[in-house]
């Protein structure tokens, strides 16, 4: 077994734990209304104020491979949030993202990009995003620069 091939498997092994945490950590921003959902909304706060977004999640999906414009705006996305140290994971399932940040028909037109961002009054700690953070660290130091994380299901 190959150096790059017990890398793989180490980060498979973490990926579950990581989506339970993404999932917590999203259902916490969402109650305590930290969430910013969708591309250019989240292009805007990232512009406006990045100090106060601590972690971004993107989602693709079966037409992300055929969408160009959002490819750029990911890689655009990606590069600003190395720039301004913030962490970010990909998921592979739009639609469950959708159910975990939307509304109760889980219905949102763009769920391809979420950002939780700190409140506006002080700060609130949530064990999950520091779970998150730990987990974008460790992927980093392995080079896995933007980890994708399976979010569980229902």
């Amino acid at each position: 077994m190959t150096l790059e091939e017990v890398l793989i498997q180490k980060a498979a092994e973490r990926s579950p734990c990581a989506g339970a945490a993404l999932e917590e950590a999203l259902l916490s921003a969402k109650a305590n209304d930290c969430l910013t959902v969708g591309v250019y909304e989240s292009a805007k706060v990232m512009n406006g104020d990045p100090d106060s977004v601590a972690f971004c999640v993107l989602a693709t999906d079966d037409a992300f491979q055929c969408d160009v414009a959002l490819q750029i705006h990911f890689t655009l996305i990606q590069a600003f949030c190395f720039d301004n140290d913030i962490s970010i994971v990909r998921v592979s399932d739009t639609q469950r993202l959708a159910e975990i940040v939307g509304d109760k028909s889980g219905d949102l037109e763009d769920a391809h990009c979420v950002l939780i961002t700190n409140p506006a009054e002080g700060s609130w700690e949530d064990p999950a995003l520091e779970k998150l953070h730990l987990f974008c660290e460790e992927s980093c130091r392995l080079n896995d620069w933007v980890p994708e994380i399976t979010l569980p299901e229902r």
